[in-house]
């Protein structure tokens, strides 16, 4: 309450111009609109929940990198408990999407491999919506860039400031 808006038009200020703040906003959310309806397809053509999905893409983004995965950096990146860990890989396993393997150097632990299958399927899925976003954003001048970089970046600490003063009271 208490915009600069209030009571002038959701995309008019006062003086009948073109309130860029609030169409700035309204972008944000038709964003996170569209990548909600993807992710959700995603989830439901891989009947996967969204944590799921959310390990599957870590464990593939790692492995890409010439890393292993353990069950307690799922559980660190998903800020799960170990035994939630233990279910999520279970499903994962059982879906055919990871294998648990011994680990290389650790005879006591294990690392959660993607399957080949797992890495063709979300390719396969969510390469062509990747490749369009890259393409967006290689679009962008160095200046472009840098502008919606430090935007994002300052909503990010605005809306995690909100977070922790929710928090704190």
């Amino acid at each position: 309450m208490g915009s600069k808006n209030e009571g002038s038009g959701y995309w008019y200020g006062p003086d009948g111009q073109l309130d860029y703040s609030a169409l700035v906003l309204k972008s944000l959310r038709d964003y996170r609109t569209a990548e909600t309806a993807v992710r959700r397809s995603t989830r439901d053509s891989m009947g996967m929940g969204e944590t799921d999905i959310l390990a599957l893409r870590y464990v593939l983004r790692v492995q890409a990198s010439g890393g292993a995965v353990v069950p307690k950096d799922l559980s660190l990146f998903l800020g799960i408990t170990s035994a939630s860990t233990t279910s999520l890989i279970d499903r994962l396993v059982a879906s055919g999407h990871v294998r648990r393997e011994s680990h290389p150097t650790d005879r006591r632990s294990v690392v959660v491999v993607p399957t080949v299958e797992s890495d063709r399927e979300v390719r396969e899925t969510l390469g062509a919506m990747h490749r369009r976003m890259m393409s967006v954003a290689e679009g962008l001048s160095v200046e472009e860039a840098r502008v919606v970089v430090e935007f994002l970046a300052r909503m990010t600490r605005a809306i995690e400031a909100e977070s922790g003063d929710t928090e704190a009271k």
